[in-house]
């Protein structure tokens, strides 16, 4: 700021000097026709010189004067300045230590009133907590008492099942143990498959075999023979329970030699059963040359089907096939397929017949079409004979209308105003 105002004072000074010196140059410039005016305007020039000179040194000293009043008035308005400074700046200090000291205790007595607070929700929150605590372990441990309670009873209601189903289980091993009412048993499971399998024309029960025989296969097959005449499939049920019992018996024993006994007498029983009824039911040509043995248990099938010498013997030398539920219903299901086919060939010619008699009307329904696509060109013929005559008459009807002073309109619909060509 100092240098900027004595840069502007100097500058003032020497162009106030330039000024006057041009002026002065103006006016007392002479002319220059002899030595004497030279002289003149010499010394005039020295005069002028030493006049600005002294000016100057008068202009300076007196700059000098002014630039250090002016220096000696900016250092104490700016010693003023400083001190108004220093002075609003103790003021902003001594305020914000005061509203530091106020914010401090506000922030103080906030963040008590907010511990409190928080306490207070805290604690309110803990006695919440701790009563559905308490309600939810008492609803938890009353569901849980009443889960007990209620799976307790279905255990005893489980255990009552479970006498019931030991009491029927002794009543049916009671039942089985009687040798009449267990072939009954058996009867009654095979009835059902070959209902559940076959038609009710399809096979027959207790059936007499040989005219001077009393013996009954328990059901018979119908299969389809020789003009029109029956041929019977035997199926007889056999159940030698007691044998198939000491056999498992001796398999949880695991005594080798006992197992095998036991296995010798099944086996036995079972080839003797074959035997019987070949003997009692086995009657070509009224029958198969062959029958079928049904044992009701799976296991018991699979124990004597073990043994592929018994069953060579059954099927060759007694012409027996045994069959436990599984392969009987498979066996059924063939027969069942075979008589459809057999229905099939039977239908057949019928149905040849049928297809005969179709293709006569079918050519004579072709004829007709034939007839009729004829008539129909015919037809056809006398339409356009008849359009292109309508054209004609429409024409001439055109020349009428003109003569007669009607415009006539050569389409579909009758023109009005036209004269009745009858009248």
């Amino acid at each position: 700021m100092e240098y900027i105002i004595l840069g502007s004072i100097f500058g003032v000074i020497w162009l106030i000097t330039l000024v006057t010196f041009v002026v002065l140059y103006k006016k007392k410039q002479p002319t220059l026709s002899d030595d004497k005016s030279i002289k003149t305007v010499v010394d005039n020039q020295k005069e002028q010189n030493i006049l600005l000179n002294n000016m100057l040194m008068q202009a300076l000293k007196n700059s000098e004067v002014a630039t250090q009043n002016t220096i000696n008035n900016l250092t104490v308005v700016q010693k003023q300045e400083f001190d108004s400074i220093s002075k609003r700046v103790d003021e902003l200090t001594t305020r914000n230590e005061q509203r530091i000291e106020k914010l401090t205790f506000d922030v103080n007595l906030s963040l008590n009133n907010m511990r409190q607070e928080n306490e207070k929700a805290l604690e309110k929150m803990r006695e919440t907590v701790d009563e559905k605590l308490n309600n939810s372990l008492s609803q938890r441990l009353n569901e849980s008492f009443s889960k007990i309670q209620q799976s307790l009873e279905s255990v005893n209601l489980g255990l009552g099942e479970m006498r019931t189903l030991a009491n029927g289980v002794g009543d049916l091993k009671k039942v089985l143990s009687n040798v009449k009412v267990r072939g009954g048993w058996g009867e009654v499971m095979l009835s059902t498959l070959l209902e559940q399998m076959l038609a009710p024309n399809q096979f027959k029960a207790q059936v007499q075999i040989k005219k001077n025989s009393k013996e009954r296969v328990d059901f018979v097959v119908v299969m389809p023979g020789k003009d029109e005449h029956e041929v019977y499939l035997p199926i007889d049920s056999k159940f030698p329970l007691e044998d198939y019992n000491k056999l498992v018996e001796a398999s949880d024993t695991l005594d080798k030699e006992l197992i095998e006994r036991t296995q010798k007498q099944l086996l036995k029983r079972i080839k003797e059963e074959a035997k019987s009824i070949h003997e009692k039911y086995v009657s070509v040509p009224e029958t198969t040359d062959f029958a079928i043995m049904f044992l009701p248990i799976e296991g018991l099938y699979a124990e004597v089907v073990r043994d592929i010498e018994l069953m060579d013997t059954l099927q060759n030398q007694y012409k027996i096939v045994v069959c436990g539920p599984t392969t009987l219903t498979a066996l059924l299901n063939s027969l069942q397929l075979g008589f459809k086919t057999l229905y099939i060939e039977k239908r057949s010619s019928e149905l040849w017949q049928v297809l005969s008699t179709f293709k006569q009307e079918f050519e004579k329904f072709v004829q007709l079409l034939l007839k009729t696509q004829n008539k129909l060109g015919e037809a056809n013929s006398t339409i356009e004979l008849a359009t292109k005559s309508s054209r004609k008459i429409a024409k001439k009807l055109g020349d009428v209308s003109q003569v007669v002073g009607i415009e006539y309109d050569n389409s579909d619909e009758e023109p009005e105003g036209l004269p009745n060509i009858g009248e």
